[in-house]
């Protein structure tokens, strides 16, 4: 395992200076008619994907060094599927989610694009004589988000299309991927290069509506999948945003950082705290990621964090909020203090293991 250099004031080297990440900007609400071409029937919406960065990792030993920092296994990542993975510090606590896949004999991160740059820059100094190299690849390449009833439009620029989740098709335009489906509806990712992407988009017009990236932050949450971001990077073992039930950590895979903390966590029963969803009342501008929760029980300490939030359909923000299990059993949980306003909770469309 990696292990950083610590310094003499107690502080270990991977956590260098670096310059400060731009924050992830406030997405207005999205409209009506946006949120109806993603969930009426028949319909379909992409949508440019400015939240998100890509680092490609090239060299010989790309897939033994990725899978050497990663939660997942990348080693027999193959040609054909995608995996969600997590980069953990030594304490198990993650920061940052990617979601990975092979291009050629290119490994390519799909990242928040706030943690874009600190992520590249601690992923780097553990090269050392590894045969490997991270790039910034976002300049380069476009990212699109695309849902609903959007594979005839699909049909158009790619020859076949991904037919199960974390599928990926390669083709002239670039790599599309199946992502789990939200409220039934299907998604997908399509990553090519830029001015390619941005030449065929045109095309998709007369058959798809383009609606702001907003809708995807909200669809994300809808599928239940966390997206670790700057507000609550080093926040969560991966267990605790779901990340063993959504297929992100490999327990048979060799050392990773974080790894004897992911799995204590994981054999010992000391999984006590999971992420759920929810809605609140209120908008973006004060309903953020890192915001603490309070239960009406014991209003004097917190008893979890949102992960993640995103503007809902039906009104208020819709969120993945990681909480103590305890909270969920009596009482209410609220945004601020215990007498903030209150959280509705909805159902995860996946189960989650029975916590003994």
């Amino acid at each position: 395992m990696n292990t950083p250099i610590v310094s003499a004031s107690g502080h270990a080297s991977a956590h260098a200076p670096v310059a400060a990440p731009a924050a992830l900007p406030v997405l207005p609400r999205p409209s009506a008619e946006e949120f109806a071409a993603v969930l009426e029937q028949g319909h379909g919406a992409y949508m440019p994907l400015p939240q998100f960065g890509v680092i490609d990792t090239t060299g010989d030993d790309a897939a033994s060094f990725l899978h050497a920092q990663l939660t997942n296994d990348v080693q027999h990542l193959d040609a054909a599927n995608a995996r969600l993975a997590g980069y953990c510090s030594a304490k198990g606590r993650l920061l940052a989610s990617f979601l990975s896949w092979r291009s050629g004999d290119t490994i390519r991160l799909l990242v928040s694009k706030d943690l874009q740059a600190a992520v590249q820059k601690r992923l780097s100094m553990f090269v050392l004589r590894a045969k490997a190299k991270l790039v910034d690849a976002s300049g380069e390449l476009g990212v699109i988000g695309l849902a609903g009833d959007v594979r005839g439009a699909l049909s158009g620029v790619f020859d076949a299309l991904p037919d199960g989740v974390h599928v990926q098709v390669d083709g002239a335009a670039g790599t599309l991927i199946r992502v789990p489906d939200a409220l039934g509806h299907l998604r997908y990712l399509w990553i090519g290069p830029k001015a390619q992407v941005e030449a065929l988009l045109p095309s998709l017009d007369g058959k798809l509506k383009r609606v702001s990236p907003a809708v995807w932050d909200w669809l994300d949450i809808r599928a239940g999948e966390a997206r670790i971001t700057q507000p609550v990077v080093e926040q969560f073992v991966p267990q605790m945003v779901n990340f063993d039930v959504l297929g992100a950590v490999n327990f048979r895979k060799g050392c990773y950082p974080g790894q004897e903390v992911v799995a204590r966590s994981q054999y010992r029963g000391t999984i006590k705290r999971r992420t759920s969803l929810a809605n609140v009342a209120g908008e973006l501008e004060t309903v953020r990621p890192g915001t603490e929760l309070f239960h009406s029980d014991d209003p004097g300490q917190p008893c979890g964090m949102i992960v993640n939030a995103a503007s809902a359909q039906a009104g208020g923000v819709d969120l993945l909020v990681e909480l103590k299990l305890a909270a969920l059993e009596s009482g209410t949980v609220h945004l601020g203090a215990a007498d903030g306003p209150a959280l509705r909770f909805l159902t995860l469309p996946y189960g989650l293991p029975a916590e003994v």
